[in-house]
């Protein structure tokens, strides 16, 4: 992905950069529901009205194609650290990139002075990017588009490395999103607590941690043995963004 130094993001964009796809954003709209106080509830209500964070949670993807929303950058998806580096130390996107977009808009909405519109677009944003960013293929390393550019077998279909991670695994399941969340560990009180004091920065940090074990796919063709070994980082990474989405719209909302 650090080619955009070079030459932009055209080819980049054209790789499917959904992150978790349509199941795996809502889990984390289900767990982040049952974490949050009833006064955040309320609030959040007051914006999204009937719709649910779980109903919520794909908006981001669906409006790619809508020409009123040009001002949301399909970078904001995804970030770039390089191995043996730091965020900081990392080339930047000038279009912006999933950290920088959550620091920015969890800023913004802690200041209450946004008009209900735009508040509301922020929450949807804020929903849809604490997920992406436990996509441990949307903080890329290299130049292989996260993943997309990893040809790989999965029980014998032609995709890439990105596809198996962001919908085969978890769609291979067969399980309703609320099905997949009901079958995710809950977290006891403490470890709920220490999740949530993580940084948004720590986050990335912890998807580049999975990097080596992400990338063992011998000769790539994956199936049963590869998903043994990936669905319990799914479940962890689901589990833990749910659980810090909750944790900062209790911080926005529930005071």
């Amino acid at each position: 992905m650090k080619r955009f130094v070079v030459f932009g993001f055209s080819v980049f964009l054209s790789f499917n950069l959904l992150g978790w796809g349509a199941t795996g954003h809502r889990v984390v709209g289900l767990v982040a529901s049952k974490h949050l106080t009833a006064k955040a509830k309320k609030n959040i209500i007051k914006l999204l009205g009937s719709n649910s964070l779980a109903e919520v949670s794909t908006w981001m993807d669906e409006i790619r194609s809508d020409s009123t929303m040009n001002h949301i950058s399909t970078d904001w998806h995804w970030v770039t650290i390089e191995t043996g580096k730091t965020y900081e130390e990392s080339p930047k996107n000038p279009k912006g990139d999933v950290i920088a977009t959550l620091e920015r808009i969890i800023s913004e909405l802690k200041k209450h002075t946004l008009d209900k519109k735009t508040e509301t677009e922020y929450l949807k944003i804020l929903i849809h990017l604490v997920g992406d960013i436990h996509q441990p293929l949307h903080v890329g390393c290299c130049d292989d588009q996260g993943g997309n550019k990893i040809k790989a077998r999965w029980f014998g279909r032609e995709t890439n490395l990105h596809t198996i991670w962001d919908s085969y695994m978890i769609d291979d399941q067969k399980l309703s999103y609320t099905d997949f969340a009901g079958f995710l560990d809950e977290p006891d009180a403490a470890t709920l607590v220490a999740w949530q004091k993580n940084s948004v920065r720590e986050w990335a940090n912890e998807s580049i941690h999975y990097r080596k074990q992400i990338y063992d796919i011998g000769k790539g063709s994956l199936s049963y043995k590869y998903s043994y070994k990936s669905l319990p980082i799914i479940h962890e990474r689901l589990t833990k963004a749910g659980v810090r989405l909750a944790g900062l719209l209790n911080e926005i909302y529930g005071k």
